[in-house]
């Protein structure tokens, strides 16, 4: 299989997700990415549910090589920095100042490679009031704005996955490949500083867009309204998830698809703008009539009526959608700790060919004495 970066060496000294999830998307693109993790205990994801190899873990660390070092002791610091003279990339997500502490600053890292790509990954900065703030994912939603767009209106809680999380790790990826791309043509290093703060502020750039250019504060039914988009229960109790956008063929399909042809004709429904403004009747009317039949049932009017929908899946559904299964979206591997490691594969296809290769996540120290022997070999050579 094609590994777009199989020449390049990152070092990860990364927890829970921010720093792992940008480690994964350069391993899946096939860079040599080797964590380092504290001995005995090893990255805190590990243990989120009890052992060493919780799926939090998991899902953030596949295709890495795994040492486990202590950076307070001047054996395992040097080992650190021998490492780092091999690689083109170093990823942390600590605390402003934290790593200097443990001695993989910037500036030690550099006398050991100079065109080194050091990725910073922060909550709020490496300035300012917030600076020092402890973040995590829920923080860094809300600080963005992003949180409010998810939030039912009444009865308010957290709902969802780690977003922040994961698109703040995707951005850093994004840039340390855009470093390594002016490398390879200058041959200087950068330092990339990447918050969460700011991931999620741009990834949430439609919520400012329409309010510093219509005025509008968008909250969670905005943008389901505007696209007509809808979820309906079905007889089974599955649901079915339904796209409009502005077509007009699209609305006219539905009509068809759910014999309620007779709304075409209604004032509140007539027009698209109407349709918009009365969605919560169209919900009212329409509930009791997708209760009728069952998803499959309603997924093969609506697809015979060409509607943009979907069955609304679960996990232990989507990957068996033959469409997902065309993809081989879900790939296993053999795995010593689980037996079988089962996983989504990258989304990329090069020449038209999926990458189905996963490594399972290592256990922890799983590599060292393999990469201590590549340095020695290294340094004797």
């Amino acid at each position: 299989m094609v590994k777009i970066l199989e020449s390049v060496r990152v070092v990860e000294l990364g927890t829970y997700i921010t720093g792992p999830a940008a480690g994964m998307h350069l391993a899946d693109l096939g860079a040599d990415v080797i964590k380092v993790e504290r001995p005995g205990t090893g990255d805190p994801f590990r243990a989120f549910k009890g052992g060493l190899y919780s799926p939090h873990y998991q899902t953030y660390n596949r295709n890495k090589r795994s040492i486990a070092l202590d950076t307070r002791q001047p054996a395992d610091l040097a080992v650190l920095h021998d490492l780092v003279a091999t690689a083109d990339v170093f990823i942390q997500n600590f605390r402003p100042g934290v790593a200097d502490k443990l001695g993989a600053g910037e500036d030690d890292l550099r006398k050991h490679r100079p065109d080194l790509i050091y990725c910073a990954i922060s909550g709020f900065g490496t300035s300012g009031p917030s600076r020092d703030r402890p973040t995590y994912d829920t923080v860094a939603q809300a600080a963005s704005g992003y949180l409010r767009l998810l939030t039912p209106p009444t009865d308010p809680r957290v709902i969802g996955p780690a977003i922040a999380d994961a698109v703040t790790g995707q951005y850093a990826a994004m840039g340390i490949l855009a470093a390594l791309l002016e490398r390879a043509q200058t041959g200087k290093g950068r330092r990339l500083d990447i918050s969460m703060l700011e991931a999620m502020c741009h990834f949430n750039l439609d919520s400012f867009t329409h309010y510093y250019s219509a005025g509008e504060v968008m909250g969670p039914l905005s943008r389901p309204v505007v696209s007509q988009s809808y979820t309906f229960e079905c007889a089974d109790g599955k649901w079915v998830a339904i796209h409009l956008s502005s077509p007009a063929k699209f609305w006219e399909g539905m009509l068809a698809a759910t014999g309620m042809e007779q709304l075409s004709q209604d004032p509140r429904f007539a027009e698209r703008m109407e349709r918009i403004r009365h969605q919560d009747d169209l919900i009212a009317i329409l509930t009791p009539v997708f209760r009728q039949r069952t998803r499959d049932a309603w997924c093969d009017l609506l697809e015979a009526n060409e509607v943009p929908h979907s069955p609304a899946y679960d996990s232990d559904e989507a990957l068996e959608d033959p469409q997902a299964q065309h993809l081989r979206i879900k790939t296993s591997v053999p795995s010593a700790e689980l037996g079988t490691f089962t996983t989504v594969r990258a989304p990329y296809n090069f020449d038209g060919t999926p990458d189905t290769e996963v490594r399972p996540p290592p256990v922890l120290d799983e590599h060292g004495a393999e990469i201590r022997a590549e340095l020695a070999r290294r340094k004797a050579g």
